[in-house]
Order: C-alpha cells, then structure tokens, then sequence
C-alpha cells in the first residue's frame, strides 16, 4: 500500500519473539474461510450482507467472537439472524465485537452465518467516482474490514473467501480469486461470484464494483493480467496500468512463482495512492493519466503479492515486513529493468525524508511496539528505512546469500504469517552469518548516525589517513563505510572500508600517489548522515 503521492521510482508501502499489538487474538480458533453475499443498491447506500464462516476450533470453547462494527447513529451494522450449524444462537453485539454463544470441541469445523444490514461507515467507500458516477470499493487497511464484513479483523487469522455480489445490471464487479459466475437475474439485477482459493489476510479481501473498461492485457505463465478501469478514460487507464505485465514477470523470476489466480489492476475510490488486494489492486482514481508515470507505484503494489499478502505479519507491530519488502523490490525492480544507477538514485531519494522523520521522532524504531493507532504504524520508517535495512542487509551477506534467503523465507512462509525473528532465522541460515546484532541495531533501534569523514595524505610515507568522527556513536554499533579514493583524472579509482564504531575511527591505507578527494559510500551501501569536511 502506498500514500497518495508518487513518483516513477519510489512512492509514498534483542528480537521479538511474540506479537504484541492490542488485538485480543483468540488462539482456540482459526477461521478458514469466508463466503460474503452482498446486495447493492443504487438508490441507497444500504447493504444488506450474509456471511457464512467455517471456524476451526482449536481449543474447546463455550464461546468466541467476530468483529463487526456496531451501528450507531451514523451508520454501522445491525445483526438481524445468526446461526451455528443451521441453528439458531444466541449472541451479543456490542463495542463492535459479536460474541456467539456456542460451545463446541477442539478439532470440530463449525460453520457461523451472519445476516445483517446497514450503511457502512467506512471499509467499503461507496460514493461518486470521478466523472460522477456512483461505484463501491472495499478499501480495508488496516482494520477496516469489520466496518463491513464479520470477520477476525487481523493479519495472522487468514482465510480463503468468496465473493457474491448482487448489483445492478450494469455493473461490473471486480474481487480476489477467480471469477467462478456471472448471471443475470433480471433486466434490472445481476449476480456476480469471485472465488479465491489462497488464505489472505481480510485486509485484502475486498471487490469493487462500477461501469468498468476491461482490458486483457495477456498473461504471464498461466497467469492472466487485466486492467479495470472507469470507461470514461479507458485509453489513458489502459496504457498506464499496461506495464503490470512486465512488472509481474520480472518480480516473479526474481522473488518466486507468484501466490495468487489472477492480477487486476483496477482504478478505484481507494483512500491510498495504491492498495495491494491480493490479486486484485486498487489505485487511487487519480493515478490514471496517459502519461504511464506510475511505475513506482505499480511495482510496490505487486510486490506486495508476495510479501504483505501472501507472507503477512503476524503483529502489526512488524508491518515493515510488507511495506520494507514493497519499498525496497520496487527499487531491485527498477535495478533489474533500468540498471545500477537507478537502485542507487531511488535509495538516495529515500534518504532525505528518512532523516526529517527521524529528526521528528527520533527515539522511534522500525519495529515500535509502542504505536497504538495503526495507521500510525504507515511511516517513514516501516517504508523507506526498512526498504534501506533490506539493502544494507543485501550488502551484508552478499547478493547470493540475500535473494537465495528472500526466496526460502518467502516459499517458507508463503500463505502464512511471519515475525522479523522468523526473517532473521532464515537469512542467517542462508549467509551463515550471525544476524542478531544487525536486526537489533536497524529494526529495534532508532539509529539513524551522523558521521564526519576527514583525510590526509602522507606523501613520503604514501600512506592515506582516514577519521570518522560519530558523536554519540555507540562502540557496539558496526557501520561498514566505503570509502572511494579519487585518482588524478577525478576518478574514483579505489575503495576502501572503515569499520566505525564509537565516536572515533581512524584508518590508513598504502596508497601510492595522492589522491585528489575522497567519496563517502560512492556506491550508496550506507544509511548514515555522511559529511566529507576536508583534509
């Protein structure tokens, strides 16, 4: 997912071992999948919904929970019928939670229906699009989905799920998975079914609803890649939304085969500049132009396929595990499309914004357990610093090492949920490295150094002298800076390394003329604050 802005390369998407977010997680069930029946209307704004839940009870219980917002004076939802196996059950519907009152042995599959109605007050954006039309869009990030859907509202509960939806005829509908029925029930109605067979998280389950323009844009692999877009500006929205193609198959030979039936890339009401439903992305109605510069934003999307949607976090407080991943394989896709260069110009641009929120929040880590509003947790840090702990991690290990540990931690926790511990147990694995003080130094610590680089050169010794000054610098922080040596054509001509570590390093170099400057991490491995003051 990703703020409303955007640019071509880059758009604003000790370990712990436990989650920790607020979330009243309930480990005595796990629910597998979700069938959500929906009837639109285009006088109103009403919705009327039934839900049937399969539950795997893993504990024996007397009674568990859904959440669903209640209704209140400005919209909300109103439970009119619940049932267990068929019959009826008693339940509470307060503080936006439903506790069902049904008891039942661990191992036994319980199957819940939920009908209900009411005029969503958030999730599901139903309003007027940009030429006036009117248009329904799920829009769930980050806990969203309850204001519309009964569901387990949080990213380690994953389920299949199944969309029916009952609109008028003129509608085309849009939702995860494969589209499994479309038929027309009168001149005036029409039903629409999409049925996804991979456990996402309900922050991605989502359809969308309006007089689409559908292109097929081909395939890749077995993989069918379409383009939904408002029918008023098909030919701009087409071109624009085209290069998901290419995007996907690139993303996929470098990260793994890709989890999901289908990608759509659909225009949207989307509150975000894109939102990564899995399989089926929302953009912001305003991304669609005719100039094809959303580049940036449509690789971050996509990458989320993978990680976000199909390798989740399993707290929120571990968010940087989508949005970092998203960030940063959207700059290894401009790395493997448009060259070196362009890795290293987005992460420089990165940097200046990482460096004003750190000024702003400066005792703020990736990992900050205490952000209690969620979407407080859609930060600098989660995004653009977690994107650049991934690239110095790439540095650290080695390109072998990083891709060959990206692909096991994603094809071993593909469909499921991971911690940053989980990350880092799989990247050690694969570098044969020692990790914990690097994932404690970057993700759990809000470090952000400030170095002064000065040299001089010996000349009768032919020996170059290197300090770094760090004020402040912890002696265990371990900051691996290159430093390039200009020669006399004003080229860099050769790179050393000074390990810095506390307030203070020197290093000296044989170098056998005199160099004309020096360059503070030429190649961009470093996320530091680095001045060259002089000799």
């Amino acid at each position: 997912m990703k703020p409303i802005l955007y640019t071509l390369a880059f758009v604003l998407t000790p370990c712990l071992l436990f989650g920790s977010d607020p979330y009243p997680l309930n480990p005595a069930i796990d629910v597998q999948h979700y069938a959500f029946r929906l009837q639109l209307s285009e006088e109103t704004n009403q919705v009327k919904g039934k839900t049937v839940i399969e539950v795997l009870l893993k504990n024996d219980i007397e009674a568990f929970s859904l959440d669903l917002q209640n209704e209140t004076a400005n919209g909300g939802m109103k439970v009119t019928e619940l049932k267990v196996d068929r019959r009826e059950s008693t339940f509470s519907h307060n503080n936006n939670r439903i506790r069902i009152n049904t008891s039942g042995k661990a191992g036994e599959t319980i199957r819940v229906t939920v009908q209900y109605e009411g005029v969503p007050q958030d999730g599901l954006i139903i309003g007027t699009n940009l030429f006036g039309e009117k248009t329904f869009f799920g829009d769930n990030w980050p806990d969203r989905a309850h204001q519309w859907l009964p569901t387990v509202d949080h990213p380690s509960d994953k389920a299949t799920c199944e969309f029916i939806i009952e609109a008028p005829v003129y509608y085309q509908v849009v939702a995860n998975g494969r589209l499994k029925e479309e038929t027309v029930l009168s001149n005036d109605t029409k039903i629409t079914h999409w049925i996804d067979s991979a456990p996402i998280p309900t922050k991605v389950m989502v359809f969308g609803a309006a007089t689409f323009a559908v292109d097929h844009v081909g395939s890749v692999g077995s993989i069918p890649v379409s383009s939904w877009v408002y029918h008023q500006n098909k030919n701009a929205g087409f071109y624009d939304y085209a290069p998901a193609k290419e995007i996907l198959a690139t993303l996929q030979d470098i990260i793994g085969p890709y989890p999901f039936e289908k990608l759509a890339n659909v225009q949207s009401k989307t509150k975000f500049g894109g939102m990564e439903n899995a399989g089926n992305i929302f953009y912001n109605e305003k991304t669609v132009s005719g100039d094809r510069d959303i580049e940036g934003l449509i690789a971050h999307e996509i990458a989320h396929q993978w990680f976000g949607n199909s390798a989740t976090e399993k707290d929120w407080h571990h968010v940087w595990l989508s949005e970092g991943f998203a960030t940063y394989f959207t700059q290894v896709y401009m790395e493997k499309t448009y060259g070196k260069d362009s890795l290293q110009t987005g992460m420089r641009r990165m940097l200046p914004k990482i460096g004003e929120y750190h000024g702003k929040n400066p005792n703020s880590a990736i990992v900050d357990t205490n952000i209690t509003e969620l979407k407080k947790l859609l930060s600098t840090n989660t995004y653009q610093k977690a994107g650049w702990v991934l690239h110095m991690l790439r540095k650290q290990v080695g390109d072998e090492a990083f891709f060959d540990g990206v692909r096991t931690y994603y094809d071993t926790y593909k469909f499921s949920n991971a911690l940053t511990s989980d990350f880092q147990a799989v990247m050690e694995q694969a570098s044969g490295q020692q990790l914990s003080w690097f994932f404690d130094q970057w993700i759990f610590q809000p470090l952000l150094p400030e170095l002064s680089l000065s040299w001089k050169y010996h000349k009768k010794l032919g020996k170059l002298s290197v300090q770094v000054k760090s004020p402040g610098l912890s002696k265990s922080v371990r900051l691996p800076l290159e430093v390039g040596i200009k020669g006399a054509d004003g080229t860099i001509s050769e790179i050393k390394i000074i390990d810095v570590s506390g307030e203070s390093t020197t290093a000296e170099w044989d170098i056998a003329e005199m160099p004309t400057g020096v360059v503070a991490d030429p190649n961009v491995w470093l996320l530091a604050k680095v001045k060259v003051v002089g000799k």
